[in-house]
């Protein structure tokens, strides 16, 4: 004959196993998911940096080179020299210059591309570049200090 008591730890055992099992269960199978969306994720991941990459690569104008370190080069404008060699930064504030309805204040230029031009450590940069597009022959900076497109 069986002792009652043993057979009740048994089973009482048996029930502490299943359970056990069946968290273990549970748990591997949440970690297999999360381990499926990671690696769903990293592919992701690689794609979107091998697509930006690509177009970094494509878009990025040649940098040169000053004391050492890189610098972006602004060409002159010359017959040879198409608006689309300039950076992109460049470029757009060469529409707002455009596109104004005439000379213009890098403030307004500013407006224009959605620059906070209350902050002034936002604005001078901006300046610096109009600046820069004069030196290239790009743009035209009239006594006043207004900017206006070249003809």
């Amino acid at each position: 004959m069986l002792d009652p008591e043993l057979l009740e730890r048994i089973t009482a055992r048996r029930a502490e196993l299943d359970e056990l099992e069946e968290q273990l269960a549970k748990q591997l199978a949440e970690v297999r998911a999360e381990r499926d969306e990671l690696a769903v994720a990293e592919r992701v991941l690689d794609r979107v940096s091998e697509q930006l990459a690509d177009e970094r690569a494509s878009a990025a104008p040649a940098p040169g080179q000053v004391g050492g370190r890189p610098v972006m080069l602004i060409p002159h404008r010359t017959p040879d020299v198409e608006e689309t060699m300039l950076p992109p930064d460049y470029q757009r504030i060469l529409a707002a210059v455009r596109q104004a309805a005439g000379p213009v204040m890098a403030r307004q230029v500013g407006e224009i591309l959605g620059v906070d031009i209350t902050v002034r450590a936002k604005l001078e940069p901006l300046r610096g570049r109009l600046v820069r597009l004069v030196d290239r022959g790009w743009v035209r900076k009239l006594p006043d200090g207004r900017f206006t497109t070249r003809l």
